[in-house]
C-alpha cells in the first residue's frame, strides 16, 4: 500500500514542514505491474503475499476490481502488508519501502505456481521480493524456456548467472551503474545485445540492437506523479514483447503508457487502458 504525502518541497534533517495532501492507494512494483498489464489486455496472474491487515484485504479487492487473477496471492498470518512511503515534491518523488509480507514470497511460495509460470507467455519479476526468490524464478524460466523480464528495482547487485537466464532487464541509469558496475553503460549494451534496456526518463529508453546503439525517445507531457510510471513502462513493455512486437516497436508502446500514468495521480490512478495508449499513438 503506497502512503502518499504531497509537499512543496522535502524537509530537511530534523525540519518538520506542512504538507498539502495525504492518501492511501494500492501500490507495490509487482501490483502496479499487474495492474498495468492487466489494464493494456494481458491476463495477468499475480504471485506474491499481503499481511493479515486491512491494507492486505484492499489490495486483494484492487486487483480483482482490475482482472488480476489472485490464485497465488496469499495472505500471511500476522504480518504486516507491504507499505511504500512516498513523498511528492518538486516535480518528483523520494519512496522508502517496507517490504512486511513480501518477504514471505520464497522460492518455496512460488513453487506453488510453477504450472503457470510454466504456461505464461512472459513472466515479469522485480526485486521487492527475497534475492532468492529472484534467482530461483530465472532458473526455472530458463528450464521452462519462458522469457523472464527482469525489472532490476529496487537497486542491488546481481549475479551473472541470473543477467545470463533473464530474456530481458530494463534497469534505470542508476541500476544499471550498480548492475554493471566494472564497465561504463555502453560496453554492457553492447555484450548485452537486445536484451538490456536503459530507461532513461524523459531521455527514452537506450539498448543496443547487435550493430548499433538505438535511443528511443519518450514523449514529452506535463508530469503530475511519476510514481508508477517505471513499473507501467515494464508492464507494456512485457505486453507488447508477449504479443511478437519489435523491440522498438515495444519500447514506443511502452514510452507511451508511462507517459500517459504521469498524468494522474497515484501509481496505478494513471495506468492507462489498451484503448488509451492505441489511441494516443
Amino acid at each position: 500500500m503506497d502512503l502518499v504525502v504531497t509537499a512543496p518541497k522535502r524537509p530537511s534533517k530534523g525540519e518538520t514542514i506542512l504538507g498539502e495532501s495525504f492518501k492511501t492507494v494500492p501500490g507495490g512494483k509487482g501490483a502496479n505491474q499487474a495492474v498495468a498489464a492487466s489494464r493494456l489486455g494481458a491476463e495477468v496472474y499475480m504471485v506474491g503475499c499481503v499481511g493479515d491487515d486491512a491494507f492486505g484485504k484492499a489490495i486483494l479487492e484492487n486487483f480483482k476490481k482490475n482482472n488480476v487473477f489472485t490464485t497465488y496471492v496469499e495472505p500471511v498470518t500476522g504480518m504486516e502488508s507491504g507499505t511504500a512511503h512516498i513523498t511528492l515534491a518538486e516535480g518528483d518523488n523520494s519512496i522508502i519501502v517496507v517490504k512486511g509480507a513480501n518477504n514471505y514470497v520464497t522460492p518455496e511460495f512460488v513453487e506453488k505456481a510453477l504450472d503457470v509460470i510454466r504456461e505464461s507467455d512472459i513472466v515479469l519479476i522485480q526485486q521487492e521480493i527475497p534475492e532468492e526468490t529472484v534467482e530461483y524464478v530465472s532458473e526455472k524460466c530458463h528450464q521452462f524456456g519462458v522469457p523472464l523480464l527482469l525489472n532490476p528495482a529496487p537497486a542491488r547487485p546481481i549475479r551473472k548467472e541470473v543477467i545470463e537466464k533473464a530474456a530481458y532487464l530494463t534497469p534505470n541509469e542508476l541500476e544499471a551503474s550498480i548492475l554493471f558496475d566494472k564497465k561504463n553503460l555502453h560496453e554492457s549494451l553492447i555484450e548485452y545485445p537486445n536484451k538490456v534496456f536503459i530507461t532513461e526518463g524523459k531521455n527514452g529508453v537506450r539498448f543496443h540492437n547487435g550493430e548499433k546503439e538505438i535511443v528511443v525517445p519518450s514523449y514529452p507531457v506535463e508530469a503530475l506523479d511519476t510514481t508508477g510510471a517505471g513499473d507501467t513502462f515494464n508492464a507494456a513493455f512485457a505486453v507488447a514483447l508477449a504479443e511478437g512486437k519489435s523491440f522498438e516497436e515495444s519500447i514506443r508502446f511502452a514510452n507511451r503508457a508511462a507517459s500517459l500514468s504521469v498524468t494522474k495521480f497515484g501509481a496505478q490512478g494513471g495506468m492507462p487502458t489498451r484503448k488509451e495508449v492505441e489511441e494516443s499513438m
